[in-house]
């Protein structure tokens, strides 16, 4: 088969690799249909690594997908050939501590598509997945939609861990796929008021359009400031979404005593800081974001029904021999891209 890989930094090409076979009862091969492209995707494309995660050359990336399956194994009996999926890309191992108090998205074993020492990504035409990883979707949904379910996915987790009723007022620090994947399910639990910032004036149209009620960019806006002015008391949660020591220091400000600050983006340096005075004066609560637990079929759920609108993200679509004008397209936030398909031969949309 053809597989997309690293080679270097910023650099890409497509190379055969070896045809994946099933191995345990309940695995399952896909062929790949689509395949998003992520931030930390092109973390590892323009760096070489996230924090202690170091890409060793050639490297296959890709982790957002979504195909037909082609072959089961004898103990499946949750798809079938010929089935489409949105596949999950954490592999979890079900046994340790974590995944026996229900946390598996913090598995000791976690093996992450496209994640270094884990996994290869599924940037190639076929791959193996248990079975465990592999969610029917529905006849009205597309593999484009069943792709963008691994984003909104996270919305949805952070979303939960969060909002406590309707009513709440909150801040999305990053208009792209993420806070976009925030800003639909908070919506859709009945959130009263949503503040938005970017930095590049056409994400902001976008969550604009996707129903937040004030959008503002810091290069060219006191952001702070207005939102406190149309907030006085402050908001009751503030997501950032872009791994900016900026963003950070805006959330604390923005956030009312007793607020809760998530933490979704990844910062591409190995510190981060908080002003303390601040923080312990408002005793504000911060709450990292490991990815998802549990919250794939909610949020396809939440696509299926046109709860929200997830498939209006992507905003740019590529073949599979063009990957790398893919990831240069995202790496450098042009075009207004928000989401980067990847679509293979032969596969529907």
């Amino acid at each position: 088969m053809k597989a997309m890989v690293l080679t270097g930094i910023r650099e890409m090409e497509m190379r055969e690799a070896p045809d994946p076979v099933l191995k345990a009862d309940d695995d399952v091969l896909i062929r790949m249909g689509v395949v998003g492209v992520c931030g930390s995707d092109v973390h590892y494309y323009k760096t070489g690594r996230i924090g202690s995660q170091v890409v060793q050359y050639p490297y296959a990336v890709g982790h957002e997908g979504a195909g037909i399956v082609e072959k089961v194994g004898p103990a499946v009996t949750r798809v079938q050939p010929g089935d489409r999926i949105a596949i999950e890309p954490a592999m979890s191992c079900w046994t340790c501590d974590q995944c026996q108090a229900g946390r598996h998205h913090t598995c000791r074993s976690l093996r992450f598509l496209g994640c270094p020492g884990q996994a290869d990504g599924c940037l190639a035409e076929y791959l193996v997945m248990p079975e465990a990883c592999c969610f029917p979707i529905a006849a009205n949904m597309t593999l484009e939609q069943a792709a963008v379910s691994e984003p909104l996915a996270i919305g949805v987790y952070a979303v939960r861990q969060s909002i406590p009723m309707e009513g709440t007022r909150i801040g999305i620090l990053g208009a792209g796929p993420i806070g976009l994947s925030v800003l639909m399910p908070a919506l859709a639990r009945g959130c009263e008021r949503v503040y938005m910032t970017d930095k590049i004036d056409d994400r902001l149209k976008v969550a604009q359009a996707n129903g937040a009620h004030w959008i503002g960019n810091p290069d060219k806006d006191n952001v702070v400031s207005e939102i406190l002015k149309a907030e006085p008391g402050a908001l009751d949660v503030v997501f950032e979404c872009c791994g900016e020591q900026e963003a950070l220091d805006q959330a604390i400000e923005i956030l009312k005593p007793g607020g809760k600050l998530m933490l979704i983006g990844i910062p591409t340096v190995d510190r981060i800081s908080f002003s303390i005075d601040l923080l312990r004066r408002k005793e504000i609560c911060i709450q990292n974001v490991r990815r998802q637990c549990d919250c794939v079929d909610e949020a396809l759920e939440l696509i299926r029904t046109g709860s929200v609108k997830a498939e209006g993200m992507v905003t740019h679509r590529f073949a599979f021999e063009q990957s790398k004008e893919a990831f240069d397209l995202v790496s450098e936030y042009q075009d207004g891209v928000v989401k980067a398909m990847i679509h293979f031969d032969g596969a529907e949309a």
